[in-house]
């Protein structure tokens, strides 16, 4: 196996995620010379730890201002990255062809913002997030883009944030689990970070498309949404489909100021609080609860994704726990 192989095995363990925690290069030698077969030399590690940092599809990352190195966050899901650049071109794809690489790297960067952003934001407001990322790999179908949320936020009936234990109500969980009632609501989300008039239908229906067999569906955009005939034509079409929107208030110039991916998700109490200080919450439409989930439904997605099958497993470690806990990937 060759030495970037190797390393692309070994360092995921080895690196924090938080690069306030960043781990100097001497010190990641040692540790990864204990799982490392072969002799090589400090400066060949040197060497492609740097590479590889500068590769986005590494798990190693180098800290902007230092030596430190941490672990990358995970790309964006290939389709749904795609997806938003396509939209950026208004559907031409020459444009898409033709585009500056330093506008798309750009442009990625800001979607990834933008789904930490969210993920942080839902986290300390009581609501439980699953991201699908799997399903929207290079390799999926395009029709996943119909089938599968980005995000699905988890409501449990005793409230609480994510940040801390919080035990479920036994008498509630036992009275609801005799009525065959779910102790909690899921709503499918999708991420979108530019409404326009020319895609925000599409952005609309496949919200919906992703969310008929959870009990409610929201779509979620990054920049504001100024354009009153914009505005009233999604509330039009909530009004009769009951999907959400929102508007999380974030201009491109403001996605661009905020730290990276990373650094939002890891940030400490005090920055997040300056981060969640930057958004203008709006809500365009509320979204329409279902009693029930459509259980046929999502037992064909589990049989369909190995993440929604994680989904499942997840929620039924709480339920066996008693205890409403932030879902670790494993």
């Amino acid at each position: 196996m060759s030495l970037r192989q190797q390393l692309t095995d070994i360092l995921p363990s080895l690196l924090p995620g938080n690069p306030a925690d960043s781990i100097k290069g001497t010190e990641l030698i040692r540790l990864t010379r204990l799982q490392l077969t072969g002799n090589y030399s400090d400066a060949s590690l040197r060497y492609h730890f740097s590479i590889m940092s500068c590769d986005p599809a590494s798990p190693i990352a180098k800290v902007e201002k230092g030596q430190g190195y941490y672990r990358r966050s995970a790309l964006l899901p290939a389709l749904s990255g795609a997806q938003e650049l396509f939209a950026l071109t208004q559907g031409r794809l020459d444009d898409l062809t033709n585009a500056d690489p330093d506008m798309v790297d750009g442009a990625m960067l800001r979607m990834r913002k933008f789904r930490a952003v969210v993920t942080r934001y839902f986290e300390i407001n009581g609501r439980f997030p699953f991201a699908f990322r799997q399903t929207f790999a290079k390799d999926s179908p395009l029709s996943n883009l119909w089938k599968y949320p980005e995000l699905v936020l988890v409501d449990w009936e005793t409230g609480g944030s994510p940040d801390e234990e919080m035990s479920l109500d036994e008498t509630m969980l036992a009275f609801k689990q005799r009525l065959g009632i779910a102790p909690f609501r899921l709503d499918a989300a999708r991420l979108r970070i530019q409404p326009t008039l020319q895609t925000y239908r599409e952005d609309f229906f496949q919200t919906l498309a992703v969310s008929m067999w959870a009990q409610g569906g929201e779509l979620i955009y990054a920049a504001p949404i100024e354009d009153e005939a914009l505005a009233d034509s999604l509330r039009r079409l909530s009004a009769t489909f009951g999907v959400g929107v929102t508007s999380f208030g974030l201009t491109a110039d403001a996605l661009d100021d905020l730290p990276r991916p990373a650094n939002i998700l890891n940030a400490h109490p005090r920055e997040t609080e300056a981060i969640m200080a930057k958004l203008d919450i709006n809500r365009i439409a509320a979204p329409r609860s279902r009693a029930q989930l459509d259980w046929a439904a999502l037992s064909t997605m589990r049989n369909e994704s190995e993440e929604a099958e994680k989904l499942v497993l997840w929620l039924t470690r709480c339920i066996d726990g008693r205890k409403a806990e932030a879902y670790k990937d494993e």
